[in-house]
């Protein structure tokens, strides 16, 4: 998804490569009719062209079937391979990984093609079998990343996979240039689906049990970091609002590591309207654009992405006022990516915040922002200053003060 022009070799032969005799007997027309020696200054520039032409092809195809990399990373999730090379304790063969895997047998041999992209795409490793060893088969092991998609990892991030490449939110894609060219639809979701997001979520559950299964398992790993290196940003805070804080997960996590404060989970009723809590975890029903309960401190983790920069507006204001209706002067927590100009442009990270404003654009008509267009929606709501922490990876940590 990420490395561009995949499907060029590593080591291209050039025309340089090749001796002079077998170029003029595979094409000698265009040169010889020019009267251009092939190895000549001008023949070799002539050359270089038609090399660009072919690695600009080799670019155009790799975008095309990028797409295949998602859907095998999701097929390999629904066998369960990672499970099956985790259960199975070392390196896996073929043979061992197919008879664990719930395929039929008469296509089993397929699966090393599958797991040959997956590795290559660093979601494997490959063991060849040692030189001593011609009978021992190729094996597989878990990487990182795999780690990251085993099914009883606390962290797993599979329910997230699931619902990106679920048809819900693939077919908005293929709508994107309709979208564009109309002037009735917000997003390219609503032309696909006839509904907005948050409107077609709400009124399908089992569309929206996946969804907030896959916000879930990002919450856990976000906090899990947040909470392991950087617990000071909560030193001093008695009550805590997690503003569309869904069903709770970071909050429950917050209150857990502190028990001294009060913290509670803040949304709308057909989110937390049965949600139960603890002695220092509670839920409460609301509108974030209508108000939102005095705290020390408001928790807005993945929120303001989802909105346009008016509505986001709105919003700070809401929390400027619930940090400062019981006369303190508290602060606003915000999880969010922060786009950097200066990152570099091929960087995977810097592709993939730009891949979530495009995401942003085609689900909820929300966006990314960078710096300064962070720094505008928070003057105008009326703060009076901000501290970006860069400490999440592909977001950051912004707190904003009044």
């Amino acid at each position: 998804m990420h490395q561009g022009s995949r499907g060029s070799r590593k080591n291209p032969r050039t025309m340089t490569d090749l001796d002079k005799s077998s170029i003029q007997t595979e094409n000698p027309q265009p040169f010889e009719q020019e009267g251009i020696d092939i190895l000549s200054k001008k023949g070799i520039e002539m050359a270089m062209k038609g090399e660009e032409l072919l690695k600009a092809q080799a670019h155009i195809w790799n975008h095309i079937f990028n797409f295949i990399n998602s859907m095998a990373l999701k097929c390999a999730v629904q066998l369960r391979i990672p499970d099956a090379i985790s259960h199975h304790g070392q390196p896996m063969t073929l043979p061992q990984l197919v008879s664990s895997l719930q395929v039929d047998p008469q296509k089993s041999q397929h699966i090393h093609r599958l797991m040959r992209i997956l590795a290559y795409a660093g979601f494997f490793l490959i063991h060849e079998p040692s030189k001593e060893g011609d009978d021992q088969e190729v094996a597989y092991s878990l990487t990182n990343s795999s780690l990251l998609l085993l099914e009883h990892n606390p962290f797993t991030l599979s329910p997230f996979l699931l619902s990106m490449l679920d048809p819900v939110l693939v077919d908005p894609w293929k709508f994107i240039s309709t979208w564009l060219r109309n002037d009735c639809d917000r997003t390219p979701f609503e032309t696909a689906h006839g509904k907005q997001f948050w409107e077609h979520m709400g009124g399908k559950p089992k569309d929206g049990m996946v969804f907030n299964a896959a916000m879930a398992s990002d919450s856990r790993l976000v906090t899990s970091v947040l909470l392991g290196k950087h617990k000071s940003v909560f030193e001093g805070v008695e009550l805590l609002v997690d503003v569309g804080g869904g069903t709770g997960t970071v909050a429950q996590a917050i209150a857990e590591a502190f028990p001294q404060m009060q913290c509670v989970v803040f949304d709308l009723p057909q989110v937390v309207g049965d949600l139960k809590g603890s002695h220092n975890l509670t839920f409460a029903e609301g509108d974030m654009f209508q108000q939102i309960p005095p705290a020390d401190a408001l928790l807005l983790k993945w929120i303001l992405h989802d909105w346009s920069d008016e509505e986001c507006v709105e919003i700070l204001k809401r929390c400027k006022e619930a940090i400062t209706s019981n006369g303190k002067k508290g602060k606003v927590m915000i999880i969010d990516l922060v786009v950097r100009d200066e990152d570099n442009k091929n960087d995977m990270l810097t592709e993939t915040r730009l891949f979530w404003d495009e995401l942003m654009m085609m689900t909820v008509g929300g966006r990314e922002r960078n710096e300064k267009e962070w720094a505008e929606l928070f003057y105008k709501a009326g703060f009076g200053g901000y501290t970006i922490f860069p400490i999440l990876g592909l977001r950051s940590l912004i707190e904003i003060y009044p």
